[in-house]
């Protein structure tokens, strides 16, 4: 059967410290915070809900949790270092001095950054 066509993607990020993570995708990323409870944060990211749970110990995992699709991930990137944001640097990677990596390909960008607790995100440009 599947899902209805009328069920809506939403994503979750998990914190250790709701105050700080919410401080960092409002004022750094710029969403809109829609509402909040005793479990989470919930933001619109440009449509899609994202709610923002709290859990203490959290430990981040290593790879991408969330990540945007951008038309000009250069200009994103300048941005977000503009903003504080730091990229991250993988060894190996071949990023270029904005943090971005391109794929083999020569078609697909990204850089990655991280959360106040560490989860990492990207901005990619395909």
């Amino acid at each position: 059967m599947g899902l209805p066509p009328s069920a809506k993607t939403m994503a979750f990020i998990v914190t250790r410290d709701r105050a700080r993570a919410v401080a960092f995708y409002t004022g750094v990323l710029g969403f809109r915070m829609t509402g909040e409870d005793d479990f989470a944060a919930v933001f619109d990211l440009n449509g899609t809900m994202m709610r923002l749970a709290t859990m203490p110990g959290h430990v981040a995992a290593g790879h991408t949790v969330l990540g945007w699709n951008v038309a000009d991930i250069e200009a994103s990137v300048r941005g977000l270092r503009d903003a504080g944001v730091v990229f991250k640097t993988y060894d190996g990677f071949g990023q270029d001095a904005l943090g971005i990596w391109r794929a083999p390909d020569g078609g697909s960008r990204v850089a990655w950054f991280l959360d106040p607790d560490g989860n990492v995100l990207s901005l990619a440009e395909f």
